[in-house]
């Protein structure tokens, strides 16, 4: 059998390396680690290096995704 995943809006931030105040808002559970943060996610601890985007769920829940894979997952709704 065959899927297709539902249609959903979510909220989504990129991290760019210098932008870590604007992040830990948009994902207040974040930790800063310099370099890179730490995003608690449902599946335990996650790395969300510079580039990658954070990605807010339909359950509130954060975590970060490849760049790559949020271009071909999703497609901007509005601004």
């Amino acid at each position: 059998m065959k899927y297709r995943k539902k249609p959903v809006t979510i909220e989504a931030y990129q991290f760019v390396g210098w932008n870590v105040s604007q992040c830990l808002e948009f994902c207040p559970i974040a930790i800063d680690r310099g370099t890179y943060l730490v995003i608690p996610t449902l599946e335990g601890k996650h790395i969300c290096a510079s580039g990658d985007v954070i990605i807010k769920g339909v359950k509130g829940e954060f975590y970060p995704c490849k760049p790559d894979i949020f271009e071909m997952s999703y497609e901007k709704v509005q601004a």
